[in-house]
């Protein structure tokens, strides 16, 4: 009962909001005797962000504040439109930030290095990483926050990697940070409730566990991790989602839509007028069966039948329309619409006028935002594997690469490649490196150097051997 929409209510308001708050204390350690207190401190914060989150779900899903929409003059003529501009935003940003696999590459050449580097994103498929990405991105671009729980294997349910990955929903869990310098992570909360609707919170810190229930500790054990298991990925210092700074813009868009439909049916469905002319329910009853009717006028006037009609100015709307769609593009930072329209323009100067430059800047800013998470989250797996695999890696030998758009002037890439290696001062690593051509350079062109080699082992040993007898001098002795 939930979904149905109680037309008796005023159309909503839009919203207003300004990013998920930070949760913060100024606890130093959590420990046993401060961890509920701390706690129930936090949720009150955690409750308005809740709040914030399940309405931009539903927004996303296409629950928004038009389906709400009443109207005092002929209210049997409502639409209520939903054009869900606020999915699409959604969907192109998860697409074009991680539309191809997140890869691990090497910051070093070292054969070791390309090897650990290389088990390191096989571990990776075969946790799935790639979806669950995509995940951790759809989040970021909903609410402007996402969550990531990373644990080593259980016993007894080893697999191919051993650590597992979890994408948390962000209506249930909660980072607590220290107000000191740096806002150290104090503690991570994820919570849910049972069949007999008693609240659990799962309390990870650095080195403890703890269990409360319904404001009682139930528990309290250490675990050898050594850091805390959830990994907050915010989109931004703000915590914003991508289409929440448009909100008002996308309510005025369903609108526009919405009472475009409503002029079109009050032109189709409108009143009849009868000048000077008297006419009963039954004749007009009979009116609308037959479709023609016959009148007599009053008093010797002049009658006439009619309809009350008034057209929308369809080009002034659609101009409106237009107006909030592309500032709605510009503000979230997407491609406009121009590809189609026939200009001289070619390249780059393309790719500025639709607007696909600015989406590009974006997507580098929340890939700086992204790696920062990303790279707390690998110290917790590096160290799993040390200890439960048998190949270890530093952090500092890791890069996270973003292969979108690698194929984009690709002939270009080739040109700038080939020129490089074609030049005896310049080191062919720093062709691989610069020309833009290959996600992962220090891999290419180990492989390339690896091929090459055998490459000309095998000319060698095709290339017969000269006899030393054989008389070459063409002096016919």
């Amino acid at each position: 009962m939930g979904n149905v929409i109680d037309t008796s209510k005023p159309v909503a308001e839009t919203r207003q909001m300004f990013g998920r708050r930070v949760i913060k204390s100024s606890a130093t350690e959590i420990t046993d005797e401060n961890v509920v207190e701390v706690l129930l401190k936090a949720l009150s914060i955690h409750a308005l962000n809740r709040s914030e989150i399940d309405y931009l779900w539903d927004y996303y899903k296409g629950k928004q504040p038009i389906l709400n929409r009443t109207k005092e003059v002929r209210p049997e003529i409502c639409n209520r439109i939903v054009e869900n501009r606020a999915n699409e935003i959604v969907s192109f940003k998860v697409g074009y930030l991680c539309g191809e696999p997140i890869q691990y590459v090497g910051k070093s050449g070292e054969e070791s290095v390309t090897a650990a580097i290389t088990r390191l994103n096989e571990l990776m498929f075969a946790e799935d990483k790639a979806s669950k990405d995509q995940e951790i991105v759809e989040w970021q671009m909903i609410c402007g926050t996402a969550f990531r729980l990373v644990l080593p294997d259980a016993r007894g349910e080893e697999d191919e990697s051993p650590f597992e990955l979890y994408t948390l929903d962000p209506r249930d869990t909660f980072v607590v940070y220290s107000n000191e310098i740096g806002n150290k992570p104090l503690m991570a909360v994820k919570y849910s409730k049972d069949d007999n609707e008693i609240t659990r919170y799962s309390i990870y810190t650095e080195n403890r566990y703890y269990l409360v229930e319904d404001g009682i500790l139930k528990e309290s054990t250490p675990h050898a991790l050594n850091m805390i298991p959830i990994f907050e990925y915010p989109a931004n210092n703000a915590r914003l989602g991508s289409f929440e700074i448009v909100l008002p813009l996308l309510d005025t868009m369903n609108n526009i839509t919405s009472n475009r439909m409503d002029g079109v049916e009050q032109v189709v469905q409108a009143f009849i007028k009868f000048i000077n002319c008297d006419i009963t329910k039954e004749e007009y009853e009979e009116f609308l069966t037959l479709g023609a009717i016959k009148v007599k006028s009053v008093d010797g006037a002049n009658a006439d039948v009619g309809v009350v009609t008034t057209d929308l100015n369809q080009t002034q709307t659609q101009t409106l329309k237009e107006d909030c769609y592309n500032s709605i593009l510009t503000i979230c930072g997407m491609p406009n619409r121009n590809g189609g329209s026939s200009t001289s323009d070619t390249g780059a100067a393309v790719l500025l006028r639709d607007g696909w430059s600015l989406a590009e800047a974006r997507a580098k800013d929340s890939e700086n935002m992204f790696k920062k998470a990303e790279k707390k989250m690998l110290k917790l797996v590096l160290r799993i594997c040390r200890e439960l695999s048998d190949f270890d890696i530093a952090l500092k030998d890791i890069e996270l690469q973003f292969t979108r758009r690698n194929y984009e002037n690709i002939q270009s890439k080739s040109q700038v490649l080939t020129t490089m290696l074609d030049n005896p001062k310049i080191h062919p690593l720093l062709a691989f490196q610069h020309s833009g051509l290959f996600i992962d350079p220090e891999r290419a062109y180990a492989m390339s150097v690896k091929y090459y080699e055998q490459e000309q082992a095998k000319v060698i040993e095709q290339t017969p051997t000269p006899d030393p007898n054989t008389n070459n001098s063409g002096d016919g002795k």
